[in-house]
């Protein structure tokens, strides 16, 4: 198990996976991960295909189990929890997928109010209003109208953002936020969760390839390999690598 680092506390950890395991059939993806993220931090996680990344980031929510290991999320071990109490840790964190993942026969605003109607009492108004105020925050206020279909992707991504943050979550976990995004739209979208990370001192998971992304957003970057974690750097440092495994996965001489 790791222990908090110098000067922090156990209660500033947010986010705790001590040996995790998991495999799907006769494939091993996590062979004994663990790691510890301190609230309003933001880790990065890189590796290989098939390293377990997006699969971590599903531990976290609690959407799979491990085999074996514990996932804790503010001292809550996941695998004890009720399906009630669950239900009320995953309130508390949003989801940012790969493709957006909205649903097209729904507008931008009818996409973001549904958690809010399955999960809340508050009134159409609160709601309207709560919608209205999350596009403004990821600056595209004029999009509620509109359909899925209509919107550019790096739209897409902005109002998956909006309807992650529309529960006010503590934890954000990002799936390759610039997957399929041109240089340009994805620096806007990297500067967008750093703006967030800053303005709503959230606590977040971003799994990202592209190095430019993680440069921008992670306080700290974790190398999986094999399932486990190889290296954890603070950003600055992890992209002035030494480790010969990772100078050959980010094509350093």
């Amino acid at each position: 198990m790791n222990q908090p680092g110098p000067g922090m506390e156990s209660d500033d950890i947010l986010i705790r996976m001590i040996d995790v395991h998991k495999a799907f059939g006769k494939t091993k993806i996590l062979r004994g991960l663990s790691l510890e993220l301190e609230r309003g931090k933001t880790l990065g996680l890189m590796g290989g295909s098939g390293t377990g990344k997006s699969v971590t980031l599903r531990h976290v929510i609690g959407l799979i189990t491990p085999d074996a290991g514990v996932v804790e999320v503010d001292g809550n071990d996941l695998a004890k929890l009720s399906k009630k109490e669950l239900s009320a840790l995953r309130r508390r964190m949003g989801y940012v997928f790969q493709e957006g993942a909205l649903i097209n026969w729904l507008t931008v605003a009818e996409n973001l109010a549904l958690p809010l109607q399955e999960n809340t009492n508050l009134s159409k108004a609160e709601i309207d209003d709560k919608v209205q105020e999350k596009l403004e925050l990821v600056h595209v206020p004029d999009a509620g109208a509109k359909f899925p279909t209509e919107i550019s992707g790096g739209m897409k991504k902005r109002v998956g953002l909006a309807r992650a943050l529309i529960t006010d979550p503590e934890i954000v976990l990002y799936d390759e936020p610039n997957a399929g995004l041109d240089p340009q739209i994805a620096a806007s979208i990297n500067d967008l969760i750093r703006e967030l990370s800053d303005k709503l001192e959230v606590t977040a998971m971003v799994v990202e390839h592209r190095i430019e992304c993680l440069k921008r957003v992670a306080d700290e970057v974790i190398f999986l390999f094999e399932g486990k974690a190889l290296i954890r750097e603070t950003t600055a440092d992890f992209f002035q690598p030494t480790h010969p495994r990772l100078k050959a996965f980010l094509g350093v001489p």
